[in-house]
């Protein structure tokens, strides 16, 4: 049987988390994608701490208009100043399984814009 879209995208995405894990010097920035929203984390997997995180349901991104790919980049950009106040420069991305395509890479281009280095 065929597998259904998520499923798909949960295998890839424990394929992606065999090689993609965050340290303290580089941090992991984490993706999920819903239907409407998105959400951006940057966690220390060592620790298990989430260091910043910023969603599309923030209330300063909320109140913008503009396309979800748009949304996304200013997601992107909000979590990018947020680690950078903590001390954080480089991180790898995690990508979640999705397709670094659309809103992912958005919010990777937005993060990138605001000074992370990946």
């Amino acid at each position: 049987m065929a597998l259904t879209k998520n499923e798909r995208r949960l295998r890839i995405k424990n394929r992606i988390r065999k090689v993609v894990s965050g340290t303290e010097a580089r941090p992991r920035l984490a993706v999920f994608r819903s239907n409407k929203e998105i959400y951006a984390q940057v966690v220390d997997d060592v620790t298990g701490k989430t260091i910043s995180a910023a969603s599309s349901r923030d209330k300063d991104i909320n109140s913008a208009k503009g396309t979800k790919t748009e949304i996304a980049a200013l997601v992107g950009k909000s979590v990018a100043e947020k680690a950078l106040k903590a001390g954080v420069e480089t991180i790898s991305f995690d990508r979640g399984g999705y397709l670094y395509h659309g809103r992912v890479k958005s919010l990777a281009e937005g993060a990138r814009e605001a000074g992370l280095k990946f």
